[in-house]
């Protein structure tokens, strides 16, 4: 099991992002549109800049649905390597047939 501070990060950084992300996208239009001034997109740029690092989407770290691990998860299961193989050999995951030899 992952420390439970690390997994409420990063759900904390899901909500922000999810609700940034809004005013992320205008800000990041404004300033990839050449045809407004320059002196506007710097102030883009800068408001950008001074929204919190953990309302980025790139922040987010892809953890397991169950144990909160971290590392070697799949995106289409939410659930890392170990999770999806005790749930495999249980029979919970319909369509994984745990290989045996």
């Amino acid at each position: 099991m992952a420390k439970k501070s690390s997994v409420e990060k990063n759900n904390r950084r899901k909500r922000m992002a999810k609700n940034a992300a809004p005013k992320r996208a205008r800000l990041k239009a404004i300033i990839a549109d050449k045809t407004k001034p320059m002196e506007e997109r710097f102030a883009a740029t800068l408001k950008l800049a001074e929204m919190p690092r953990n309302s980025s989407a790139t922040r987010i770290r892809n953890r397991c649905e169950l144990t909160g691990r971290p590392r070697s998860n799949y995106r289409k299961n939410k659930l890392s390597r170990i999770a999806l193989r005790e749930l495999g050999s249980k029979g919970l995951v319909p369509g994984l047939v745990k290989s045996s030899w």
